[in-house]
């Protein structure tokens, strides 16, 4: 075959289309991706990622997908730029100081490809994003440093069978996995007793968040960053296209010996993140509706009787001293209350949590709004019937929840 360099395919000396020379539009971007023989830059245009984490992982993830030309992509982080970022994250510079790892990110991706849209959102994927994005995108891509994120995802993912990748770093090792829900082993697999206790280790006594933890600050070069992201982008890239991947397995490099080596992960049967949800019933409500506003709608479905909505995030809903009786409201999903409020003011007795994980619908508490009940946006929530359940999408909120951020890229 014959190949052409051409620089207007529209020309009227453009050939006709049974020629079998293959012209080269030099004015595209992706001509050379376009040599590869299974390659449709269509899928990737249309595909909808989600990167979790905008760290040295999330940076290079983010880079190699703006190279790729992915139609939109969704990233979150808690965090801020710090100085020791800017060692291992390709995407930020020295004056990003203090502004959200997700916005600059994304903006810097951006600017690689403004073909690609970015939608930043600076939060905690466990509390502050909903289980609708991880339902609209084709594949999330985590780019994490603590067992408790991870977790969560892997969860989320499994609820709703998007696939997810997953990469771990520390020195100049890494691996990266490939999960594809429901039908492969999953992150909670792997999981031993040694991790649970060490994801417990987060936590004080009465499960609220541990104030001086020392958390993703495993030592990395940006070398072995850029190699376990690389292999990220390329595992979601063949499941956007639709290709094979070893589904379930590990792909552990090993930077000392320049060693690869590729692990099939454990399946338990009884695993709890096996869990996948029905086709959820889309409601016209959002997070900030009433508990009593879902129940009302809930009852077409459900019936008469009394209805429980499950908690996906344990809420506290007060503070209380055992010793003085000193109580304050909460009404924050654990992970968002530390220890150091959790101290009594007049005593200085360590107060205790009052948690919640369900509401019923004759409670009083029916009639707070779901944010206040630990429901993000665009969230789907399970209601519980006396002889059935359902799955219900929070559908008002989803503009919002696409936009993810005031401050988009």
């Amino acid at each position: 075959m014959e190949l052409t360099f051409l620089d207007d395919p529209d020309s009227p000396d453009a050939p006709a289309a049974e020629d079998s020379t293959l012209y080269l539009d030099d004015t595209d971007r992706y001509t050379r991706l376009r040599l590869i023989p299974w390659w449709r830059q269509e899928k990737l245009t249309a595909a909808r990622v989600l990167v979790v984490g905008a760290g040295a992982l999330g940076n290079e993830v983010l880079k190699n997908l703006a190279l790729l030309g992915v139609g939109t992509v969704h990233v979150i982080d808690l965090d801020d730029v710090e100085p020791s970022n800017l060692s291992r994250s390709v995407l930020f510079r020295l004056e990003d100081g203090g502004k959200s790892k997700a916005i600059v990110a994304a903006r810097r991706a951006s600017e690689i490809n403004p073909d690609v849209t970015f939608l930043p959102q600076q939060g905690d994927v466990i509390t502050d994003l909903g289980l609708g994005l991880f339902a609209d995108v084709d594949v999330v891509i985590g780019c994490l440093d603590n067992r408790e994120a991870r977790l969560w995802v892997n969860r989320q993912c499994w609820k709703v069978s998007t696939p997810w990748v997953d990469a771990g770093i520390q020195e100049i090792q890494g691996v990266v996995k490939v999960f594809t829900p429901p039908t492969s082993s999953c992150y909670e697999c792997t999981m031993t007793e040694r991790d649970y206790q060490l994801l417990n280790l987060r936590y004080s006594c009465p499960l609220l968040r541990r104030d001086q933890i020392m958390e993703g600050k495993v030592p990395t070069a940006p070398t072995i960053a850029a190699m376990m992201a690389a292999l990220e982008v390329q595992e979601a890239l063949k499941l956007i296209h639709g290709m094979e991947v070893q589904a379930g397995s590990a792909l552990v490099f090993n930077g000392v010996t320049n060693q690869f080596y590729s692990t099939k992960l454990p399946f338990r049967d009884d695993c709890l993140s096996h869990e996948t949800y029905p086709t959820p019933i889309t409601l016209s409500l959002g997070h900030q509706s009433k508990a009593s506003e879902l129940f009302s709608l809930a009852r077409a479905t459900l019936g008469d009787g009394q209805l429980t909505l499950t908690l996906d995030r344990d809420v506290v809903s007060h503070l209380e001293c055992p010793r003085c009786r000193w109580s304050v409201e909460v009404f924050r999903p654990r992970t968002k209350v530390t220890m150091a409020e959790a101290v009594c003011p007049n005593c200085q007795a360590p107060a205790l949590p009052i948690m919640l994980n369900s509401i019923d619908s004759d409670s009083p508490l029916a009639e707070r709004p779901l944010a206040s009940l630990g429901i993000p946006a665009y969230d789907m929530v399970r209601v519980d019937g006396t002889s059935n359940s359902a799955v219900f999408l929070l559908q008002a909120d989803r503009e919002r929840a696409l936009g993810l951020s005031q401050d988009r890229a």
